[in-house]
């Protein structure tokens, strides 16, 4: 296996203590959702004013190191024409890009998914660096029902094509972000949910490992270990930091380049509360951080609620928010 220095300094730079990354990376419809929270219609100035506000932020560098983007985005630009790649490289923010195209039905796999997106992958990838980013992410999706779901056949066929996308990725210069994705909506317990993210943590690796991915130039992003949202016992902290790292312990091999949290319909607070028990657990294997999404994004939507005369105050709410996950993946919080 050949050594890629470079994918090792950038995973390096986008796992840097007390730093998280942003997964602002969200489809157009997905945008919309967001931006229906602060009665927005979901047009392209609404969502261009959205990431601008976000890839803008003063000092947001401080807190993160890499934005994750979707393929409208890394092609838009702020007002004055700025492409966003070029702001976030300025801050010394390091541009990712999402390239999964979402998930269909495996067929004759009730309830169980696989994700679209390999087509013409390696010439998106090149088109992709050539505009700035040097980190990628691709994200399957895994349902925990009663006695049926996940099979370990849909696992194995979501870590194959994890693992194509990793191989694709790492030939291109680009750090892979693998995302298998636990589903939190359910009423699947604490001990289920550790069982499921196991075994669909095991089979990845085993499968990146078969295929030769270089597993130091690769970055793991994944669920938190916790009962399902409407699972009777609620999961505190410390069980979900215990759990978490239990998993890790028996699933994600040393080489791994490091790890980060998804935040995956947790709310704001609860999620950094989780995360701030796992760092209060010290020193693992890997360095190991945040990469939410909604949860970093709700409290900014909130304050801005649409307004341009809110900007700045939404602005020092991300600022604030970044700070707290960041205190939270050292483990500082309280």
């Amino acid at each position: 296996m050949k050594t890629n220095t470079k994918l090792y300094e950038t995973a390096a730079a986008l796992l840097a203590s007390g730093k998280g990354v942003l997964a602002a990376d969200e489809s157009d419809g997905t945008a919309g959702k967001r931006l229906a929270m602060v009665h927005l219609p979901n047009e392209p100035e609404n969502r261009q004013d959205f990431r601008e506000l976000l890839f803008t932020a003063p000092d947001i560098e401080k807190y993160v190191s890499g934005v994750i983007m979707y393929d409208s985005s890394i092609r838009n630009s702020t007002d004055e024409g700025i492409p966003f790649p070029d702001v976030l490289t300025a801050k010394g923010i390091m541009p990712g890009i999402k390239v999964d195209l979402g998930v269909r039905d495996l067929q004759d796999y009730k309830g169980e998914v696989i994700t679209q997106g390999l087509d013409n992958l390696t010439e998106r990838f090149k088109d992709y660096y050539d505009m700035g980013a040097r980190f990628a992410k691709w994200r399957s999706v895994v349902s925990i029902d009663e006695n049926e779901t996940p099979t370990d056949a849909a696992l194995k066929m979501n870590a194959i094509m994890l693992t194509r996308y990793a191989q694709l990725a790492q030939e291109a210069g680009i750090v892979p972000i693998v995302e298998p994705e636990i589903i939190h909506a359910g009423d699947h317990s604490l001990q289920q949910a550790e069982m499921v993210t196991t075994r669909t943590l095991q089979i990845l690796f085993q499968t990146l490992i078969e295929y030769k991915v270089d597993l130091a130039g690769l970055i793991l992003k994944s669920s938190m270990v916790l009962a399902g949202d409407s699972h009777p016992q609620q999961t505190s902290p410390a069980e979900v930091a215990q759990a978490t790292l239990r998993t890790f312990h028996m699933s994600v091999p040393h080489e791994c380049a490091g790890i980060v949290f998804l935040s995956g319909g947790q709310a704001p607070d609860r999620a950094t509360e989780n995360l701030n028990a796992i760092g209060k657990l010290g020193g693992q294997p890997w360095p190991i951080t945040f990469s939410f999404s909604r949860a970093i994004e709700e409290p900014f939507l909130n304050a801005w609620d649409g307004k341009p005369e809110n900007g700045s105050k939404a602005q020092e709410v991300l600022l604030e928010t970044c700070k707290k996950n960041s205190m939270a993946a050292l483990g500082k919080l309280n």
